[in-house]
């Protein structure tokens, strides 16, 4: 049951606004850290809006943080992440924004300041090196695309 262990990772934060919460776990074992709105905004039905959290992070080589939705927020209010995940590169170093659309097609969504708007996620990242060939290696799945799995 012990499974494989956690990597953990220090990464640098600045607070841009130290009156709101650092980003958080909400329980033990979650992926996740959320992300609170350093403003308030309402969305309105199909709205696209970039709210800042008011932190900015410095990630180790080798890292990237990605934001995803909270699943609370796109099943009772219709609001997700408009490119999820964003994703967050080691060398950027500005305030971490969450660019948000209300998929409602009729209610607005009134976000308040320090409201938990979206999850932070961490993951090492592996760099490429291509290998150009004239033919891939076969395998079960061949080219099989959308659909061939069937339903």
């Amino acid at each position: 049951m012990g499974g494989k262990p956690v990597t953990d990772v220090s990464v640098l934060i600045r607070r841009l606004d130290p009156d709101l919460d650092l980003p958080a776990y909400a329980h033990a074992g979650d992926a996740g850290l959320d992300l609170v709105a350093r403003v308030g905004v309402r969305i309105s039905p199909g709205e696209r809006v970039l709210v800042p959290t008011g932190i900015a992070i410095a990630l180790p080589d080798g890292f990237a943080a990605f934001v995803h939705p909270r699943s609370g927020l796109a099943i009772t209010r219709g609001l997700t992440v408009v490119n999820a995940p964003g994703t967050i590169d080691a060398g950027y170093r500005g305030e971490i924004s969450v660019a948000l659309v209300n998929l409602d097609p009729l209610a607005a969504v009134d976000i308040a300041r320090g409201d938990r708007i979206a999850q932070l996620i961490f993951q090492e990242i592996a760099r490429v090196r291509w290998i150009p060939v004239d033919h891939l290696p076969g395998s079960d799945r061949g080219e099989g695309g959308f659909g061939s799995t069937g339903r």
